[in-house]
């Protein structure tokens, strides 16, 4: 399912072959298949069935594709009276008695896949990439996926009575995977695979095939019960994420225990029922703002993003070798520099064991793990990366020892060269202030791990070019990282966000909540882990040095984090935090003495201890969390709520069928938030302050971003 650009002209571009029409899709940048391009596409059929001189259809793509699938925009409003869409493209093939071959290059996902499903037969280029992902939306396939599927790979893979075929159906849907086109041919969703030409052979085979039809095959004998409750054991529960999923599993049993045309009715109702529910609506959100990361208000589309051929990250330690890996994981040549040959050896090992385990889980080849470990270069001094063109710093979170860093590379590199800080808080301006380049200086602030997480703030400076961001972003793209651009302040958006999330988590343990409770509480909303895990994971010291950075708050702050760091307890890396951690393992334990400090703590400030219950625990949480979203709204730090939203569910694990937090808070009402942070001002005092872009929200009524035009439903 893709977003589309509005094009000019025809969208499908019809020829005859030796009596085979061949349809291609031009609509790009993915041929997604709109309203309009399925009203020509339907036009096109009508003509083709009372041409007698045409026995066989192909349908094809332009630009070295076959389609991406619906047009996601047109999921806000309801379709006019009269309007075509892919189902009835589907219709027109199904009621043909001509024979139908899908050519397929490049994608073909969603309702481009279930076209070439309507179709009798199937021929793949070697870039073919087939998959229904709509899951990935919080939908089903909408257009006969969850009934064609199982039903062709059932007949396809007869092992049990062609139960293992409909097992990989279900699995492809269910996981939202692509398939490349040997694995595609293997299953039997391609009838062939080509190296040639895709739509010659295409042509060929609907020219031997011509007067043929495949037929659909009948699932009625297969027993799917078994097969279907272990899947629903296997999805998370409807609230918490697996709404779709549950709906896709009782589509596909639909697919044995009914006809085929009831079975599709039986999908097109269930993909109506989750196209207006509030997973479906938050994940359909993301979509959008994922899709407007890139665009930068005030970025001339004139300015040109510069090629990085060869990087460089300096600090051999876990942040700096998973940077590394990221770049080789881009064939992107990168050098990684330290000073200590131990660390070096660490970082080495760190890379061919990461790259090993890959291999172990089929996941890479060995050749193609050898080939990224051998493009990660490690060296000793700063003249060995002198023709890098980009240097990512990942060294101690120092100020002082960055500025020292910043201040080497800029001697050492060639005047064209970017230079960039891995930084999670510290000020960009003051780096770039001991460089000579100020404009070619900016913080890419990778998220642990980096070679898996898949967020990438980019930090603007004062003097950051437009080239320099425009490159940053481009190379988001390149490294498969979702890019949001951020303006300079302590603690950028995640971590700004995050500091009243865990300001307010503190407090609440103060008035007689405990670790375990906040946690539980959080965990329940959807979150994978709660703050005090989450601190323990990422170092109670990490949390501590950077405090001792941040600007000063004119209102008191928590102080049992301090005491847990001044007992040694940093965490998971000594086994005892906020929780305890026994033998190496990374299930957190309530401990006793950690409840009795913090009852220590209360007594010392003489808060009288309360019970909390949960819901306030998780309302003061994220509303704290979502009015400094405001906060950095009103000050352009972040540029839009929807990046907040990408940053939260990317970077900290905010749960995606909620949308975001700024999402969320759109659900609840800015207005009813606002009234609740007034309330909480007079109980606990200044440190709550409405953001004034949440103030203005609420006197109007409005909302952070726009709603779609649909009912949701919850």
């Amino acid at each position: 399912m893709v977003q589309t650009q509005a094009q000019a002209g025809p969208l499908v571009r019809g020829e005859t072959r030796d009596g085979v029409r061949i349809l291609t899709l031009e609509n790009p940048p993915v041929n997604a298949l709109g309203s309009k391009v399925c009203a020509e596409l339907v036009r096109e059929l009508e003509r083709a069935e009372t041409d007698t001189a045409i026995a066989a259809i192909v349908f094809a793509g332009a630009n070295g594709l076959f389609s991406g699938g619906a047009d996601v925009n047109e999921f806000h409003s309801p379709a006019p009276a009269g309007s075509k869409n892919i189902r009835d493209v589907i219709a027109s093939v199904e009621k043909s008695d001509k024979t139908f071959v899908a050519a397929i290059d490049g994608i073909a996902l969603g309702g481009g896949l279930e076209l070439a499903l309507g179709c009798d037969y199937r021929v793949g280029g070697p870039n073919a990439r087939t998959g229904l992902p709509e899951i990935l939306l919080g939908l089903i396939p909408g257009a006969g996926g969850t009934q064609r599927l199982p039903r062709l790979l059932a007949s396809r893979n007869p092992m049990n009575n062609g139960l293992a075929g409909v097992q990989m159906a279900l699995d492809m849907m269910l996981k939202g995977e692509t398939k490349n086109a040997k694995q595609a041919k293997g299953m039997g969703i391609l009838d062939e695979l080509v190296a040639g030409e895709v739509v010659a052979r295409a042509v060929e085979l609907a020219k031997a095939r011509a007067g043929t039809k495949a037929r659909i095959s009948s699932l009625s004998f297969i027993v799917l019960p078994s097969l279907t409750a272990l899947a629903h054991g296997m999805v998370p529960p409807e609230e918490r994420g697996g709404y779709a999923a549950h709906k896709l599993i009782d589509a596909v049993e639909a697919a044995a225990e009914m006809e085929f045309k009831y079975g599709l009715a039986h999908e097109r109702r269930i993909f109506e029922e989750l196209v207006r529910s509030a997973p479906a609506q938050a994940a359909i959100h993301l979509f959008f703002a994922e899709r407007e990361l890139g665009k930068i208000p005030g970025l001339s589309s004139d300015v040109k993003a510069k090629e990085i051929k060869k990087a460089a990250v300096v600090g051999a330690g876990t942040m700096g070798t998973g940077i590394a890996m990221v770049f080789a994981n881009a064939d992107i040549p990168v050098s990684v520099i330290d000073v200590n040959p131990e660390q070096i050896e660490r970082g080495r090992k760190n890379i061919a064991s990461t790259y090993e385990g890959q291999v172990k889980k089929g996941r890479l080849t060995p050749e193609k793990a050898q080939a990224r470990t051998e493009c990660v270069a490690f060296v000793g001094d700063y003249a060995a990366i002198a023709d890098a063109d980009l240097v990512v710093e990942a060294v101690f979170e120092s100020m002082q020892v960055k500025k020292e860093v910043f201040a080497a590379l800029d001697k050492a590199l060639g005047p064209e060269a970017m230079l960039a800080s891995n930084t999670s808080t510290l000020d960009i301006d003051e780096m770039a202030s001991v460089t000579k380049r100020p404009d070619r200086v900016l913080g890419l602030h990778f998220f642990a791990p980096a070679n898996i997480m898949q967020l990438l703030e980019i930090v603007r400076g004062k003097s950051t070019s437009d080239e320099a961001l425009a490159t940053a972003t481009a190379l988001a793209k390149r490294l498969k990282k979702k890019g949001a651009v951020s303006g300079n302040a302590f603690g950028f958006i995640g971590n700004r966000m995050l500091f009243d999330y865990i300001r307010e988590a503190n407090f609440l343990l103060e008035e007689g909540a405990t670790p375990k409770q906040i946690d539980a509480a959080l965990k329940e909303f959807g979150f994978p882990m709660g703050p005090f895990a989450m601190s323990d994971l990422s170092g109670i010291d990490v949390f501590y040095k950077i405090g001792l950075e941040a600007p000063r708050v004119p209102y008191r702050t928590s102080e049992i984090a301090a005491r847990l760091y001044e007992q040694g307890r940093y965490g998971q890396k000594t086994g005892k935090g906020f929780f305890l951690y026994e033998n190496g393992k990374r299930e957190p334990l309530e401990d006793p003495s950690v409840n009795a400090l913090i009852a220590s703590e209360s007594k010392r400030l003489g808060i009288k201890r309360r019970k909390v219950e949960n819901d306030e625990i998780v309302q003061r949480c994220l509303f704290a969390l979502v009015n400094q979203g405001a906060q950095l709204l009103g000050e352009g730090i972040a540029l839009r709520p929807g990046d907040e939203d990408i940053v939260w569910v990317y970077g900290f694990g905010f749960p995606w069928y909620r949308g975001g937090p700024m999402w969320w808070a759109d659900t609840i009402g800015p207005k009813k938030i606002y009234e609740q942070i007034l309330a909480w001002q007079k109980q606990f005092g200044a440190h709550w302050q409405p953001a004034p872009l949440l103030k203005e929200l609420a006197e109007r009524d409005a909302t952070f971003a726009p709603r779609p035009k649909v009912e949701v439903s919850n």
